[in-house]
């Protein structure tokens, strides 16, 4: 029994209620018995084996691929056939089977008759299956959750955590060495570790309607805007907070990841996700009046400043005249052209501020020159974007032989002009060279390179994260206060962020001088020599890689060139961590490094691969647009 609490219930935003298991009652307990607690088909069903349910799914004669696909169809069959007696039922003499202990068939048959719910029957053989079993009780579960969250610093509670803590206690994971240095005041009260986890759960019910389960209804466009008419207000209190906690609290730095453990950050993320919503909704005032205050404030969610001013320059381009025409404009002409004006400023701001990403540089450049084109502003006051014109890369084509599958009709996934659309973007190639098997289009141009006597691999980034974390060992975990929560961190806290760079500034820019040197291939040796054996578990480095790989290809590459891509990697390691080439090659006997992206028809280049090859073109090293060409295609029936 435990004493009657003195504490209030807590409420937060868009969360009625606690969820079960968060508050105590009057008593506790560590485990619950299946006795009792256990009273549907779905919960019973998910403590079987494989093999098990195979033998319920037969015995009930339905159908499935997997245990999940038995499962559900033993659900299905469950709900729609509730009510029918199963007289005579034939108990089954394989594995998972469970005979009468009395062995008395007319006993079996009464009970069979009696029963008049396949969800009772199924309920009860299940359970006569597991034998009486018990499970950590619902609040024992959100105690070790919410423990998590306080220890590990992490967002997301999995049970691979303490897996985690297990296997670096018997030495089968082991993380780098470094002096960990827990901060204690990432959750000042109680309350605000409370309305956090509250925040995480509303978060988890948006993303569950807007990401996880398809296109949204309308049902759910409507919970979800309904969220964050509850949430807006919250967060704007907030935000005044965390204004104040950067400039009087936080030390330099200190703050940009602190604040990911703050409310407001997943708010500022669930408010985001509103004026998606508020757009589909057509309600283009409101969510330009919301998009104007996220870009407002500095504090959270920096990487999405470029897509906000896209949107806004959007909205007043297209939209904000014939929502707020200015005063004293009657003609129509005047009010597009005021806001097209309001939509170019917006563009300028937006290449002017520097928490806006590069990668919407494109994007923000291309509506400038569209808009001063409308407006007919003269040719002299137009901006001039050919110095920063992103790099082009060199074109080479690869012919090779596509596979094609045809599907029987039963199979056949038809568009809406009545035609077979394609089943996935994904083309089917010959490898010729490996032995005229079916490969991928990287792997089919692949081979065609080593043809020509390179060296390569298909690591779309991979070698350079390696190369990276190699080279930037030391400097990753070097000692800096508040980054190092744990034990057992792959990297510190403030890598994905702003504060990386500036904080590390004097060992990033040593190390940088070092590889312009020449001294790449003796600092992979040494930490290679000390952390390969352990297998080290750090960002970025994968021990697949061989040693003497990584010692050619730095050999092949020119110091400054190396120094200017892990200079990029160092400032902004979250947002370039994708969109790097396809293919990475080198040529030993020319000392020659060659990126290439991979494309076959329809396929084109995203925006941020746009920048890594502008990025690797200014650095002086070789990038080609592989096309691969089919020079036949072999039409074979799919399995």
């Amino acid at each position: 029994m435990l004493p009657e609490s003195s504490a209030a219930i807590q409420v937060n935003p868009a969360e009625l209620i606690p969820p079960e298991g968060t508050l105590l009652e009057d008593s506790f307990n560590f485990a619950d018995c299946s006795d009792g607690i256990i009273t549907t088909l779905e919960e019973a069903s998910s403590l079987l084996n494989l093999e098990e349910v195979k033998c319920l799914a037969k015995e009930a004669k339905v159908q499935g691929k997997n245990k999940g696909g038995l499962l559900k169809a033993l659900l299905d069959m469950s709900q729609r056939q509730s009510g029918l007696g199963w007289v005579g039922l034939k108990r089954s003499e394989s594995q998972g089977s469970v005979a009468s202990e009395s062995g008395d068939n007319e006993a079996d048959m009464d009970d069979s008759k009696s029963d008049m719910n396949r969800d009772s029957h199924f309920l009860r053989k299940i359970l006569s299956i597991t034998g009486p079993c018990i499970r950590l009780s619902l609040p024992t579960l959100k105690l070790f959750e919410r423990v998590h969250l306080v220890f590990y610093r992490s967002t997301e509670w999995t049970d691979k955590s303490l897996t985690t803590i297990i296997l670096a206690r018997i030495s089968r994971r082991n993380f780098p060495d470094y002096v960990v240095s827990r901060s204690q005041n990432i959750f000042p009260t109680r309350a605000d570790l409370l309305e956090f986890e509250a925040s995480l759960r509303t978060q988890f019910r948006v993303d569950n309607i807007l990401e996880l389960n398809g296109n949204p209804s309308k049902h759910g466009l409507d919970t979800v805007l309904a969220i964050f008419e509850e949430v807006y207000p919250r967060w704007k209190a907030l935000l005044e907070e965390e204004q104040r906690k950067e400039d009087r609290v936080y030390e330099s730095g200190e703050g940009a990841y602190l604040r990911r453990f703050s409310p407001a950050w997943v708010y500022t993320r669930i408010v985001h996700k509103g004026t998606y919503v508020l757009g589909r909704f057509k309600m283009h005032e409101r969510e330009h009046a919301v998009t104007s205050e996220l870009l407002s404030q500095h504090l959270f969610h920096a990487a999405r400043r470029g897509s906000w001013y896209q949107r806004k320059a959007l909205l007043e381009e297209h939209y904000m005249y014939a929502l707020q025409p200015p005063l004293g404009m009657s003609n129509v002409e005047q009010q597009k052209k005021h806001w097209k004006r309001q939509s170019l400023r917006t563009c300028e701001a937006g290449l002017q501020d520097k928490d806006c990403h590069t990668i919407y540089h494109y994007d923000l450049q291309k509506r400038i020159r569209k808009l001063e084109k409308s407006l007919k502003i003269p040719k002299r006051e137009q901006h001039d974007f050919g110095h920063v014109l992103l790099a082009k890369p060199i074109e080479v084509t690869v012919e090779g032989i596509q596979v094609k599958k045809e599907y029987p009709p039963s199979k056949r996934r038809p568009s809406a002009q009545g035609e077979e659309r394609q089943r996935s973007t994904k083309t089917v190639w010959v490898d010729v060279a490996e032995g005229g098997g079916e490969c991928s289009v990287e792997a089919m141009c692949l081979s065609d390179y080593r043809s020509r006597g390179f060296k390569g691999y298909h690591a779309e980034g991979g070698i350079v994260r390696t190369l990276f974390a190699y080279l930037f060992y030391d400097v990753l975990f070097v000692y800096i206060p508040n980054v190092f929560q744990t034990a057992y961190q792959t990297c510190p806290l403030d890598l994905h962020t702003d504060a990386f760079f500036p904080s590390r500034a004097s060992e990033i820019n040593h190390r940088l001088v070092e590889i312009e040197n020449g001294s790449a291939a003796d600092i992979i040796r040494a930490v290679d020599a000390r952390e390969r054996e352990k297998r080290t578990c750090a960002t970025g480095l994968n021990w697949d890689f061989e040693l003497d790989d990584l010692l050619e290809i730095v050999s092949c590459f020119d110091g400054q060139a190396l120094a200017i891509v892990c200079k990029v990697m160092a400032e902004e390691y979250r947002v370039r961590g994708g969109g790097m080439p396809d293919l990475f090659l080198w040529d030993v006997e020319k000392k020659q490094v060659i990126f290439s992206e991979v494309k076959s028809e329809n396929d084109r280049l995203s925006d941020t691969q746009r920048l890594w090859i502008h990025v690797l073109t200014g650095a002086g090293i070789r990038v080609e647009l592989c096309n691969a060409v089919a020079k036949e295609i072999r039409v074979v029936d799919a399995d």
